[in-house]
């Protein structure tokens, strides 16, 4: 069969299928949806007392927002923003991590010193194991042999064994450690440190973890005190680092083979958590004291748009494909 030339010129001309962009804000109690093609706000849902941490499944079917005053974990239908149910998280759960395979989750409870390891699919606690004081930061290894807690009092980050969720390596980084990311390949983790200023670099091709580096930021006309980075994206490739610098305004772009910093991206202000994303095309960055997100070209390395969002938005998730 032939199809009228008009079709096909129609069908290539089409743009890509847009993913939606979830963004939890933590003071007006929801979550703004954008679209990824438009850049437009689609949509506004309520999503508990101090939504913070968010997440989705990998099927895209289940979106996962850390109600932080409420102490529990809100599911939510991805499509249709309907509340599904609810899941126990421990007090004040702030950020977690969920397995690549969808389950187990894993939450840093801030207020009780405490990782919760929750099933997602019977709704139940698996695990509950102490940490440091305020742990706040979850990664876990492509392998997922390990789940990283950062705790922002102790300065430590703690590594847990998926197998039988014990401690089995600290590591001392910088004051008030806040986010953990390993790198696509498992070889590295980058632990940022908020007060401390500085990125730490973990080795992970050892027998056992290893801190090898600090990467530390300078900004002409920044003070010093104002480089505080929370949020840390390494892109699939190996190429770049992405670090959030809090009140400076700015995204860093770490070279992640030499782990030297190559840029500054000026963001909008007090901006916090990122996220890719299908293909890493942009960065996505929530910006708490402007009330937006900053879209980030990630091939120019150029801030490209900035979209108004809800009150003190925080954190950031893009539905996959």
């Amino acid at each position: 069969m032939r199809f009228p030339l008009v079709l096909c010129l129609a069908a290539l001309a089409s743009p890509a299928l847009a993913n939606k962009v979830f963004v939890t804000n933590e003071k007006g109690n929801t979550v703004t949806v954008l679209d990824s093609g438009s850049w437009e706000v689609i949509a506004e849902f309520d999503a508990g007392n101090r939504p913070r941490g968010i997440t989705i499944s990998p099927d895209g079917t289940r979106l996962y927002v850390a109600a932080s005053d409420d102490d529990l974990v809100r599911v939510f239908d991805p499509e249709t923003h309907a509340e599904l149910y609810t899941l126990p998280s421990g007090p004040d759960p702030e950020l977690f991590v969920l397995d690549p395979s969808g389950n187990p989750l894993y939450i840093a409870n801030e207020d009780d010193n405490l990782v919760t390891v929750v099933d997602t699919e019977s709704h139940t606690v698996i695990a509950e194991i102490p940490v440091g004081v305020e742990p706040e930061g979850m990664g876990i290894s492509p392998d997922e042999k390990w789940v990283v807690n950062t705790s922002e009092t102790t300065n430590m980050a703690h590594f847990i064994d998926t197998s039988d969720y014990q401690i089995k390596h600290n590591i001392l980084v910088d004051q008030r450690p806040r986010y953990a990311e390993f790198t696509e390949d498992g070889t590295k983790l980058y632990v940022s440190s908020e007060i401390g200023g500085t990125v730490s670099v973990i080795d992970m091709t050892g027998e056992e973890p290893k801190l090898v580096d600090k990467i530390g930021f300078e900004v002409p006309g920044v003070l010093p005190e104002w480089l505080q980075p929370v949020g840390v994206k390494a892109t699939a490739d190996g190429k770049y680092v992405f670090v959030a610098l809090g009140p400076a305004n700015r995204v860093a772009v770490i070279d992640a083979q030499s782990d030297e910093v190559l840029d500054y991206i000026i963001t909008g202000q007090r901006v916090w958590q990122m996220a890719f994303t299908p293909g890493e095309k942009f960065l996505v960055t929530t910006n708490g004291n402007s009330n937006d997100v900053t879209v980030i070209d990630v091939e120019k390395l150029k801030a490209i748009k900035s979209v108004q969002v809800g009150q003190q938005p925080w954190g950031v998730v893009v539905a996959p494909d």
